[in-house]
């Protein structure tokens, strides 16, 4: 490609040269011949005023004596009386000669006016073309005609020497465009091949040293072009995996839904028919089935009012009132209202107040409900002697609130994935104890809506510490938060 690129580029200079070389010539050619013209006519003017002095009466020559002069003045004399009759010729027989006082020879008809006259004209007698100069003399003219030939001769050989010269001049221009050229070809072959990655996808390629000429900046605009390709194509890709991602999500949630109704209504469907198969009247079994239909019928409406819950933060429709409230006023409340929970699993419930008159720009409701489903994973997952702490503490502009528990522990492999819907650690267990799958979800969409995050800290049989942060002024807050009208995203 470079090669290419090359040749045609040297190519192109050599036919700009090789005009350059035939405008020169032929300029050069044609001031050298003016020039030699005007010089001869000058050198065969003198000659005839020299004549004219050296004869006083030019009619008196004979042919013989003007074969003499014309051999000294180099050329052919003709002496013509002013009414146009030539009277001697140095080459012709005068007699027979016509009238020379005619237009077409304007060398003449000058010189009778008293001023030396020329004129270029092709010889009809010889054949070749000649310069005629006329100088006055009293009653006629004498003119001398010198051939052309010579000067052709001598232009032709200014012409060879200036088409040297300049041939020899190019040489050092033709090294340096070869020079010129080959940086030219590199870097276009350089912009091409990087066009061709381009082409081929691959954005990460960058010309290296674009340099500050025509070529840098041209070599700039690509790497930044391929620089915005790059970002443009990894933003795809990014929605791309979200998209996935979301699918993904979404899937699940409909298979994890379609599992958590299918379960209550399987059994208050069973139950059903069986208490209509004659059962309702057995009350050894009617009591005892009606209660399970009951506890089936509020597990569906406590699933069914988290994803309610949850649909309503995702879709921006759960209003917020940000308000600045006292932390241990939301904790001591969170405690007390599942102080008689607690008490009946025979766990100890205790709160670690932050310190006094800390406040947090929250949504109370928002922070009971995230409490309460904390407060509520740790009773069930903590056995009865157990021990469950609630407290806060500054944390920046943020106050984090905790909640810890002497549980059964989450493993570390499990973690990760706790706020996710639906999932649980021990399946079988949290569906005995009634939980949804839904309430570290929601919690994590709600201090999400707080620009607050969620995480937790968990061993084996030792417990574990849910936290979470809230904004402790306005100025953590966003501006969409702080707007009345806002609502979750």
């Amino acid at each position: 490609m470079t090669g290419r690129i090359f040749l045609k580029l040297i190519a192109g200079v050599f036919c700009v040269l090789l005009l350059a070389l035939v405008t020169v010539d032929y300029t050069a050619s044609e001031v050298a011949r003016d020039a030699n013209i005007q010089n001869l006519i000058q050198q065969v003017a003198e000659k005839g005023r020299m004549l004219a002095v050296s004869a006083p009466d030019p009619a008196a020559l004979g042919v013989e004596q003007a074969r003499k002069m014309a051999s000294a003045a180099g050329g052919r004399i003709t002496v013509v009386r002013s009414d146009g009759k030539v009277l001697v010729d140095s080459e012709a027989d005068a007699a027979r000669m016509e009238n020379h006082r005619t237009p077409d020879r304007a060398e003449l008809v000058k010189a009778f006016g008293g001023e030396v006259g020329w004129k270029i004209r092709h010889s009809a007698t010889i054949g070749i073309d000649f310069l005629y100069v006329a100088v006055p003399i009293a009653g006629g003219a004498i003119r001398i005609a010198v051939p052309l030939s010579e000067i052709e001769r001598q232009a032709a050989r200014v012409r060879v020497k200036i088409l040297g010269s300049t041939a020899l001049a190019f040489l050092p221009a033709i090294a340096i465009a070869a020079v010129f050229s080959r940086w030219i070809s590199r870097r276009f072959a350089a912009i091409m091949a990087h066009a061709g990655e381009l082409a081929r996808g691959n954005f990460r390629a960058r010309l290296a040293r674009p340099g500050k000429s025509e070529f840098g900046q041209l070599g700039e605009t690509l790497n930044e072009l391929s620089e915005n390709l790059q970002r443009t194509v990894e933003q795809l890709q990014r929605e791309h995996a979200e998209l996935e991602r979301v699918e993904r999500v979404r899937k699940d949630f409909v298979i994890n839904v379609s599992h958590e109704l299918r379960t209550p209504l399987a059994s208050i469907q069973g139950y059903t028919e069986t208490l209509i198969d004659g059962a309702l009247s057995d009350p050894q079994y009617n009591m005892r089935f009606l209660q399970i239909i009951r506890h089936n019928a509020e597990r569906l409406a406590r699933i069914t009012e988290d994803l309610l819950t949850l649909s309503r933060i995702e879709q921006r429709r759960q209003k917020f009132e940000f308000e600045p409230h006292l932390v241990n006023g939301l904790l001591h409340e969170a405690v007390e209202s599942i102080r008689p929970i607690a008490a009946k699993s025979h766990l100890q419930l205790d709160l670690e107040p932050a310190p006094a008159d800390s406040e947090a720009w929250c949504d109370s409701e928002a922070v009971s409900q995230i409490l309460s489903n904390l407060l509520d994973n740790a009773i069930k997952y903590t056995p009865e002697g157990g021990r469950i702490t609630v407290g806060a503490q500054p944390a920046g502009r943020f106050m984090e609130v905790y909640v810890r528990d002497t549980g059964i522990g989450i493993p570390p492999e499990e973690q990760p994935r706790l706020f996710e819907r639906f999932y649980r650690v021990d399946k079988a267990r949290s569906r005995e104890l009634g939980g949804t799958g839904l309430g570290l979800s929601i919690v994590k969409h709600l201090v999400a809506a707080h620009h607050g995050s969620t995480r937790v800290e968990s061993r084996l049989n030792q417990g574990s510490t849910f936290y979470f942060t809230l904004p402790a002024d306005e100025s953590a807050l966003g501006e969409e938060q702080l707007n009345p009208e806002f609502t979750a995203p």
